[in-house]
């Protein structure tokens, strides 16, 4: 069989003065493509109007991309957004369902960033608005005044959890240097969900799904940066795209 696998890809919604978009890095593209070795396909942020049945129907894995929106508190319980202009309702009220989903009927699932903490919240989990602001925890953000590569540069340490899924992806190190870049991250840990990897200060670096069907992991990281350039993000993304086969298969039998 020489047919490809297709991974979903969600969009972020912006909306402007005469136009609106659906959109997402063409590095998340490049990185389904040219490792996963799958096609990709755009996921529009146009919440309950898509049918996430015959969604999940027609693809075989999921990339939760990153974001400059966060998560709305209120699907967490955790209020009001401080700043609304931060929200993307759209996607919102497509990834989470959608990974729930997803992970029911056995169809692969890699978060990346804001995917990461889509996958905490779709499970019941909850996230700190502004990390940065809490004792004990460095600040995350993103470096913005400085050129892209360096913003996304490996910058923090990583401790990964012996024996997890990925340990398994790191060759079985226990560290890593990632490039992570969040103002949110994850509080209370979702249901069934466990911690893959910690920064220095605790904060929940990558999570996965305890005995899901399928590869579903959330890295809080942006894995999808020159993917080939580093070993354990090819590793991921390779790890998504051979999950993606393997349902590929089972579907069209």
């Amino acid at each position: 069989m020489n047919a490809k696998p297709v991974i979903g890809i969600s969009c972020n919604y912006k909306s402007e003065e005469n136009f609106s978009h659906h959109m997402t890095g063409e590095r998340y593209i490049q990185a389904v493509v040219d490792v996963a070795n799958a096609v990709p396909v755009l996921i529009p942020a146009i919440g309950s109007r898509l049918q996430l049945d015959g969604l999940l129907n027609s693809l075989d894995g999921i990339l939760l991309t990153g974001g400059a929106s966060n998560v709305e508190p209120h699907h967490y319980g955790g209020g009001e957004a401080r700043d609304q202009s931060l929200i993307d309702k759209g996607r919102d009220a497509v990834a989470i369902p959608l990974v729930r989903k997803a992970v029911e009927e056995g169809v692969p699932v890699l978060g990346n960033c804001r995917g990461h903490q889509e996958i905490n919240v779709a499970f019941g989990g909850s996230l700190h608005q502004y990390l940065h602001e809490l004792d004990g925890y460095e600040d995350h953000r993103m470096e913005r005044h400085l050129p892209m590569p360096e913003r996304l540069r490996p910058r923090q340490h990583i401790s990964i959890t012996p024996g997890g899924v990925l340990a398994q992806l790191n060759d079985g190190k226990d560290e890593a240097m990632v490039n992570t870049l969040h103002a949110q991250g994850v509080d209370r840990l979702g249901e069934g969900l466990q911690v893959e990897a910690v920064a220095d200060d605790g904060t929940v670096e990558a999570i996965s799904v305890v005995g899901a069907k399928s590869f579903a992991l959330g890295v809080q990281w942006h894995a999808e940066w020159q993917t080939r350039e580093h070993p354990l993000y090819q590793a991921i993304f390779e790890a998504l795209g051979d999950a993606a086969r393997g349902r590929m298969r089972d579907r069209l039998r």
